[in-house]
């Protein structure tokens, strides 16, 4: 075992005190303790004076303290540090730092304590404050060489972890790791593990740090792109079977839609039919922005399958959706004569078993993976809203002989990094036009207070015989969350919005039950339907035109757009409101994408942005190593050179077995905590 490896328990240097709260924080080893990068640093070596007025960019002082109050004031318990800038300064050369309703701060601080603070200066009546900053007490002068006088790091902590004897630790953590042979972080590179850590943590200059910060970010991609390409490798090199046809039941289909394909429809088609009859399984990714018509291309592939004298599956993630496509794939492709079937969980259309090896397509949610040989004759396999279903279900098919063709979808467009990172191991298709007569969503973001408004809105669409959608993120009421519930918030509408019927829609219906509601909605027996997130994807219903999402702050900006793209689907000016009371700046700031644009390609960068890459990876799903350096948007550049690493090691040892490689994947790889093994 790498001596790094070894348990914080287990490590004489490390105090058992502080073990647990450790722990807490998810690090249990010492390569884990090393991994625990700072959130940011601060320039300790020259500290900035006093600000005299108020400003957005938080900063770093250091000051003595002269005074600590405490006083309750409209309910609130305020304790209070005056700070002085120090001897001979003015009375300007002042700061109050302030906490509300944090006891414990009075009994850390005392007069004549010499503190390092971090935060947003405020003016108000002529002084400044710093409002809940972070602060540490300056100590043992020897410590300075750690703490002060230098560019410092600040850590993430948890209950019973403090700032200081954290960092001490690290750093000691860090000249232990010296004591060990050095070693390059990557094969046959120079950087090693050692000065990459090193200047991570405690940098001697911005440079240095900028560049170890650069080499541990390129590992981390190194260790992804191994995954990724060693899944390109594994199917590309498994048997597959040429699904080729004479095309003309495609052309036929395309022929009578009621609409004129986009030249990005034409064209991803053209695409998937090369793929199709190739005598290698295809494996290729279709994304584009809602409403871009991925199902027709999707038919396509299907009949090109079906003509080719092979069946098709098509997957979804929900009951709901499957149910969708059923119906719209019957309402295209029964006057064609292509016989179909519907598979949904432990509920089995009648004429299932009877067409199971007759259907051309059949079209269920992902239980038809775990069916021991489903379709005898399976060559497309078509899966929806493919980031619900995960790489290990996606996995499955590979054990089938030959390989299916596959073809994964999804109506959140995927920003080129993350394409790369996500489905490195999959062509990629992107449909980036929609139909002509789309007119753009109008969305706004509404108070609360107005909510009688938005209600008289809805109430002149439905006069306009119209249909809406109101959705809720929870089903029922909850203590733990003050947030309204779609089946408390039902019979309100229900007697609000007399005499327009409505209905209510959520996952703990029984599959009879949604299906009856969604067949009402899209015959407009019902005309508002209250719904959770089950309607994110695939309900199409032209005639709804107004969306109201309550508690628009709890979303998603990516779920957002998809739910905002159940409307718009017609030729009807369509509008969505988007109610909330959050003051959060950032949630206010991501609502307001959805004001300024629909192109969901935007929202894709702006949520990249918002989340970060980790949210989005979803690694426990994906089995890819977490990202903990790596920035795909500020690293954008690093990703081909990470790629053309990982070939080149995949291709100089297949098997990963060399001892500089199994070391790269331990630093990489092994730290993945909730993933799956590279194997998988």
């Amino acid at each position: 075992m790498d001596p790094i490896d070894s348990t914080l328990a287990a490590l004489d240097w490390v105090p058992s005190p502080m073990v647990r709260p450790l722990n807490r924080l998810e690090i249990t080893t010492w390569r884990e303790l090393l991994e625990h990068y700072p959130r940011r640093h601060e320039d300790r070596a020259e500290f900035s004076r006093f600000p005299t007025s108020s400003s957005e960019k938080p900063i770093c002082v250091r000051g003595v303290v002269d005074k600590v109050t405490s006083r309750y004031f409209s309910g609130r318990n305020i304790v209070e540090a005056t700070l002085d800038e120090g001897e001979g300064v003015a009375l300007s050369g002042r700061l109050v730092c302030r906490w509300f309703n944090q006891h414990y701060v009075q009994k850390l601080l005392a007069a004549g304590q010499t503190l390092v603070v971090f935060g947003r200066p405020k003016e108000s009546r002529g002084r400044i404050y710093f409002d809940h900053p972070e602060f540490e007490i300056v100590e043992e002068e020897d410590e300075n060489l750690i703490h002060l006088n230098r560019i410092t790091p600040v850590y993430p902590l948890t209950e019973g972890l403090r700032q200081r004897p954290l960092r001490t630790l690290i750093y000691l953590a860090i000249q232990k790791l010296n004591e060990i042979e050095d070693q390059p972080i990557l094969p046959g590179y120079v950087a090693s593990f050692q000065e990459a850590i090193s200047q991570i943590h405690f940098p001697a200059t911005w440079a240095r740090w900028q560049r170890a910060r650069k080499t541990l970010a390129l590992a981390e991609l190194v260790g992804i792109q191994i995954v990724v390409e060693h899944r390109r490798r594994n199917v590309a090199g498994q048997p597959g079977h040429s699904h080729s046809s004479s095309g003309k039941a495609v052309e036929k289909f395309l022929k009578h839609l009621p609409f004129e394909p986009t030249s990005a429809q034409k064209r991803t088609i053209e695409e998937i039919r090369t793929d199709l009859a190739a005598g290698r399984p295809m494996a290729r990714l279709l994304h584009g922005d809602v409403g871009a018509g991925k199902t027709v291309v999707a038919t396509a592939a299907m009949l090109e399958v079906a003509e080719a004298g092979f069946q098709s599956a098509l997957m979804a993630p929900t009951q709901v959706l499957a149910e969708q496509h059923y119906q719209t794939l019957k309402t295209w492709l029964e006057p064609m004569g292509i016989r179909m079937a519907l598979r949904t969980g432990p509920r089995k259309e009648e004429a299932f078993l009877a067409l199971q090896g007759e259907a051309e397509i059949v079209v269920a949610t992902h239980a038809l993976l775990y069916e021991s040989d489903p379709l005898p004759r399976l060559g497309l396999v078509v899966i929806d809203e493919q980031h619900k279903f995960g790489v290990l279900q996606r996995g499955r098919l590979l054990q089938r002989k030959p390989v299916p063709d596959l073809l994964v979808m999804t109506a959140t467009p995927i920003p080129r990094t993350l394409a790369m990172t996500l489905y490195g191991d999959l062509d990629v298709s992107t449909l980036d036009e929609k139909p002509v007569n789309r007119k753009p969503v109008i969305t706004g973001v509404r108070s609360s207070r107005k909510l009688p408004e938005a209600a008289k809105f809805l109430e002149e669409r439905l006069q306009a015989n119209r249909q809406a959608y109101i959705v809720y993120p929870v089903i029922e009421e909850s203590d733990s969350l003050s947030v309204k519930a779609a089946t408390t918030e039902f019979n309100r509408w229900s007697e609000l919005l007399k005499p327009a019927t409505c209905g209510l829609l959520h996952g703990r219906l029984a599959p009879e039950e949604r299906e009856s509601v969604m067949r009402s909605f899209r015959q407009g027996d019902i005309r508002v339907l209250i719904a959770t997130t089950v309607i994110e994807v695939g309900v199409d219903v032209p005639n709804a035109t107004v969306m109201l999402i309550e508690n628009a702050e709890r979303f998603g900006l990516a779920q957002l757009h998809q739910l905002r793209g159940r409307i718009g689907r017609g030729n009807h000016q369509s509008y969505c409101i988007l109610m909330t009371d959050t003051k959060d700046p950032l949630a206010l700031a991501k609502l307001s994408v959805l004001e300024k644009t629909n192109d969901g390609f935007e929202i894709a960068e702006a949520d990249l942005r918002f989340r970060g890459p980790g949210d989005l990876l979803g690694t426990a799903q994906s089995g890819l190593p977490p990202l903990r350096v790596a920035d795909l948007l500020q690293d954008a550049d690093l990703l081909d050179e990470a790629r053309g690493i990982a070939r080149t090691i995949l291709d100089r040892d297949p098997s990963l077995q060399t001892a500089a490689n199994q070391r790269f994947l331990r630093i990489v790889i092994a730290s993945t905590k909730g993933g799956t093994s590279l194997a998988s």
